[in-house]
């Protein structure tokens, strides 16, 4: 998938731990990994919501886009 989570590089930025990150959202630190280690197949918009509050970013900061190799 051309989908790519930056949410690692984000909260390297913000100087914010897995531990602190997942309990400022609410989200159990598992669920926060797979998310910030590419696993994920699926974000909600409330959870989109949430890391950006506490990041105090855009989601445009968390999601880019890039053209799969295969895709060419």
């Amino acid at each position: 998938m051309g989908i790519i989570i930056n949410l690692d590089v984000m909260m390297a930025k913000r100087k914010i731990g897995l531990a602190e990150l997942a309990g400022a959202i609410d989200l159990t630190q598992a669920n926060l990994s797979i998310l910030k280690n590419n696993k994920a197949k699926a974000i909600r918009f409330s959870t989109l919501d949430a890391i950006c509050k506490a990041l105090d970013c855009q989601p445009g900061d968390l999601i880019e886009y890039s053209r799969d190799e295969q895709e060419e």
